[in-house]
Order: structure tokens, then C-alpha cells, then sequence
């Protein structure tokens, strides 16, 4: 059987006849070594830095190293981050931060610096390239790579350049990563967060036997808490559970995503690793410092988030077919609503006028935290905001936004703008804490 010592990164083979797997690794004596029947065969990877925010963090400032640390806004914002020690307490992402710090009174909570973190991404990016160019970014931490074909380049199988990379990210970075090897997208993913912190777990081409079978369903991607609560009404809570049904009768009970249950169930991913591949969506959100409920209200949150989508499809060439707006209640629930454009834009006027009648539909006197927007669906900002001969004013609304673009390219952001922008009689002030995404 093939093994690795993640260490000293020496490759064995284990004893055919009476032997042993070593726990400890035959020359440098470091318990970290790995053994797997595969482990020579398996190519693609998903490697993800562990509490990467939070751990760039302690990095920088040792003061913190065995302190509890969250990364994330303030009173009214969520844990973006927490390292280990904070996840001991009960502390997760996307954590309300009131409920964070009862968890947890003693941790450091630290504003996020996402120029920081960008930055180190980037440092780890360029070392995964490095390794081969077909590198899938999925956030600016984690990505698969495929390293098939690259034995001969890097002179040793694939799972010994990946315990390579992460051992000099730790050593010449400071940060730590874990990495998840298999055969397909799926289960690398998977893997990945099997072993963490610092760990590299293997599942093989037996693994939709051995492992998943029995496994709750909520381990297939997509598979969230309303999908799960469906499934347990038919009877399925774990992977085998699905075994029995045809992908026909799993696609008409559940949708499209009946697809992916079937295959995915029977570890068949057949997606490949796509570098660059485009984004999805652009989107920015903001939390309040106070509750707030009238649709006026809200929508002097939203306009400056349409500028900041806007500026962001500019400057990526792009432009969106539908609009997304984002709300969540005081007590956490989730509003989600979305409209298709005719043409795709990418002007924060034809946001906002999108998504205006959407937030006054929801504006019905409950009490709203946050507020976010994005443009989805997209496309080259060449096929943006062409003339409409249903909508003579939108050649004019695209004009006077490009105008105002140019003299801020000049005089910066804050030299001109609209009078929606303007502070109202009483100012309410926001989170200055907003968040950016691109997924």
C-alpha cells in the first residue's frame, strides 16, 4: 500500500507479507504519515486554508496565538471568521456576533481586512499554479486542482507535490491548510474537511461504498436544510437512501437538482476543474446598527449598494440579466427575491429601479437587519444597456451615469453624485462594515 510522509515528504510502499503500517515514518520519525491504496492514482484536490481570516490574523500578531479570535463587524454584524480556539466555544461563520461573543465574552474580535487577505490569497493562488494551471478558485482560500499528467514535471505522484505545497505554505507563510484528494470534484471536497486543521484525507474509487453510503444526505452539495427536511419526508436521510430510486423519479420529486442526488449518491462527478472560471454574481450587502422596517428606509441603504455593484461590473467588463435583492429580518430569516431584466445592465439606476418595487413589495412592517443587492446572470458588458425604443429615457439614464462615472474617475468617488445619495434631515447611520461578493 502507497504511502506519504507529509513531513519529510518521502514515499513508501507498505510490506507485502507480515508487515505493518508504520504509524511514524521510517526515516525522519514523524507521526504524520498517510496510507491509502490510492494514493498514487489520485489526481484532483481541493485545498482549503484552515480559518483562513482569523489565522491570517494570528499570524501577524502573535500577541493572539492562543487567544480566542473572531474576524467579523460589529455588534450587528456576523462572525466572517473564528479560529479553533473560538470554534471550541461554539463560535461558526455567518454567526450572529451578539450570539458569537455570549458564546465566547472573551474573544478578540478584529474588523476584517479584506485587502490583507486578498493579498495572501493571491500569494497562495500563484503557488497553486505553480503546480499545474488547472486551479478552480472558489473563494479567495480554497480551489480545486487537477495535477494529472504532472508526475513527471514535479517527479513524484500528485499527493506528494500537494503535501509539498501546503508544507511550504505553513512554512514560509505561517498559514496552515487542508487538503482533500480523490478522484472527482465531489468527493475532494468532501475530503477536505475530514482531517482539519493541518489535514490531508484521501477518498478513493471505492469511497462511494466504503464511505458515503451511510453518510447523512446532507453531505451532497446543494443539499440544504428545506431540501433535507423534503427527503426526510420520503424516507431519505442518508446517502443509501437514495440508492433505489431512478434519477427519472428523483428529478420529478425534486427538481433539477434529482441530477445530482443520483450521480452524486453514487460518487459519479463528471465536472471538471475549470480555471478562471467566470463569476456568477456580483453582489454587496450592508448590516444596520438599528432595526429598520419602511421601504424609504431601506432604499437609502440600497442606493449606495447599487453604486458599489455597479462600479464592480465596470471594472470586471460586465454586466447582469437579473437582479437580486437580499433581505434578512430581525429575527434571521432569510428574504431572497430576484427579477429578470429584458436587456442586461450594468448601471446602478436600472438596479435601483429594478429592485425598488421589489423591496417596497417586502417592506410590510417587519423589522429588516440587513439589506443586500446583486446583478446575476452575467454577461459581457458589450450586450449592457443598449438602446430601447420601449424606453426612450434609458439612453439618457445610461449618459448621465457615464458622465458621472468620468468625473469621478477624475475627482474621486465622492465629487458627484445623485441626490438620492444626499444625508436625509435625520441620518440613520449603517454598519460601515459592508460586504462584497463575487461567487
Amino acid at each position: 500500500m502507497p504511502g506519504l510522509c507529509r513531513d519529510c515528504l518521502e514515499t513508501f510502499t507498505e510490506p507485502k507479507e507480515g508487515g505493518a503500517r508504520s504509524p511514524r515514518c521510517p526515516l525522519c520519525q514523524s507521526p504524520r504519515m498517510l496510507w491509502h491504496p490510492d494514493l498514487h492514482r489520485l489526481s484532483l484536490a481541493h485545498i482549503d486554508c484552515d480559518a483562513f481570516y482569523a489565522s491570517v490574523e494570528k499570524r501577524d500578531r502573535p500577541e493572539l496565538r492562543d487567544k480566542p479570535v473572531i474576524v467579523g463587524g460589529g455588534q450587528r454584524g456576523v462572525v466572517s471568521a473564528a479560529c479553533y480556539v473560538a470554534r471550541m466555544y461554539g463560535v461558526h461563520s455567518a454567526m450572529p456576533m451578539f450570539k458569537a461573543l455570549k458564546a465566547c465574552p472573551d474573544a478578540v474580535v478584529i474588523r476584517p481586512d479584506m485587502a490583507k487577505y486578498s493579498e495572501v490569497g493571491r500569494a497562495i493562488r500563484e503557488r497553486m499554479l505553480a503546480l499545474t494551471p488547472l486551479v478552480e478558485p472558489l473563494s479567495i482560500d480554497e480551489a480545486f486542482l487537477d495535477l494529472s499528467g504532472t508526475e513527471a514535471l514535479h517527479h513524484g505522484w500528485p499527493a506528494r507535490s500537494l503535501a509539498r505545497l501546503v508544507k511550504g505554505i505553513e512554512d514560509e507563510m505561517g498559514l496552515t491548510a487542508s487538503v482533500g484528494l480523490s478522484y472527482c470534484k465531489f468527493f475532494a471536497k468532501v475530503a477536505s474537511d475530514l482531517d482539519k486543521p493541518r489535514g490531508f484525507a484521501v477518498l478513493g474509487f471505492d469511497a462511494a461504498a466504503s464511505f458515503l453510503a451511510d453518510r447523512p444526505v446532507g453531505i451532497i452539495w446543494g443539499v440544504g436544510k428545506a431540501l433535507r427536511a423534503t427527503l426526510a419526508k420520503d424516507g431519505i436521510t442518508l446517502v443509501r437512501h437514495l440508492l433505489p430510486r431512478s434519477e427519472t423519479e428523483l428529478v420529478a420529486r425534486y427538481g433539477s437538482i434529482g441530477h445530482r442526488l443520483y450521480h452524486f449518491a453514487r460518487g459519479e462527478d463528471e465536472r471538471r476543474v475549470m480555471p478562471d472560471s467566470p463569476a456568477k454574481s456580483i453582489s454587496a450587502e450592508t448590516t444596520f446598527n438599528q432595526d429598520i422596517a419602511t421601504a424609504p428606509q431601506l432604499l437609502d441603504e440600497l442606493w449606495p449598494l447599487c453604486e458599489k455593484v455597479a462600479r464592480r461590473l465596470k471594472r470586471a467588463g460586465l454586466a447582469g440579466r437579473s437582479v437580486q435583492l437580499k433581505l434578512k429580518t430581525a429575527d434571521f430569516r432569510l428574504v431572497s427575491r430576484s427579477r429578470r431584466l429584458g436587456d442586461a445592465t450594468q448601471l446602478a439606476e436600472e438596479l435601483y429601479r429594478t429592485a425598488l418595487p421589489l423591496v417596497r413589495q417586502e417592506a410590510d412592517g417587519r423589522a429588516f437587519r440587513l439589506i443586500g443587492i446583486g446583478a446575476a446572470d452575467l454577461v459581457s458588458a458589450a450586450e449592457a444597456d443598449l438602446p430601447d425604443l420601449l424606453d426612450p429615457g434609458r439612453e439618457k439614464r445610461a449618459k448621465v451615469e457615464r458622465a458621472i462615472d468620468q468625473v469621478r474617475a477624475k475627482l474621486g468617488d465622492q465629487s458627484i453624485g445623485k441626490g438620492r445619495a444626499l444625508p436625509k434631515a435625520t441620518p440613520r447611520k449603517s454598519d460601515p462594515k459592508k460586504n462584497e461578493q463575487r461567487s
